[in-house]
């Protein structure tokens, strides 16, 4: 009963909370990256892996920029963020830069909140996303408070579909 309750309010706070936080499904950029998604190399997994280098992933996601596909993961190490890109071809870390506009910083800030009170990882999260819906690719993986617990937003797609689903973070 718990289980079918819990399920019921974070797919309500999903449809709230997704398009506030990365608009993927919404903008041209969402469209773009499920053309560009074939061409990687690496998974989202992989690029979460790779950012710990700089420090605690935070959120991750595939976009498009100037046409070319990227993979950006948001840091935090000793109170301080950072936007790490990794190459998605390689898997390796090709750039990281100290995240210092405050439109920016607030918005890692927040994540950073929901990240705070969760007891399992962005990893994790997008794990169980991909096992729950067969041939789906997570491009996308967010957290946030859902009611006061800590969730992680994870948009996946195949081919033209794309789907955000919520994973407890507890």
């Amino acid at each position: 009963m718990w289980n079918k309750a819990l399920a019921a309010v974070l797919t309500v706070g999903v449809f709230g909370t997704a398009g506030s936080i990365w608009s993927f499904a919404n903008e041209a950029s969402g469209t773009a990256v499920t053309k560009y998604m074939r061409t990687a190399k690496v998974s989202l997994q992989d690029g979460l892996k790779a950012a710990e280098s700089e420090g605690q992933p935070i959120s991750g996601k595939f976009e498009v920029n100037e046409g070319q596909l990227q993979l950006r993961v948001l840091t935090a190490r000793d109170g301080k963020f950072s936007e790490v890109l990794v190459d998605e071809n390689t898997g390796k870390v090709a750039k990281s830069e100290a995240i210092t506009e405050s439109k920016d910083l607030a918005n890692v800030q927040k994540q950073m909140e929901a990240y705070s009170k969760s007891k399992s990882s962005l990893k994790t999260a997008v794990s169980k996303a991909e096992l729950a819906n067969p041939g789906y690719q997570a491009v996308s993986v967010t957290p946030t408070l859902n009611h006061g617990l800590p969730i992680a937003v994870v948009s996946l797609v195949q081919g033209t579909q794309v789907r955000s689903v919520a994973e407890p973070l507890t």
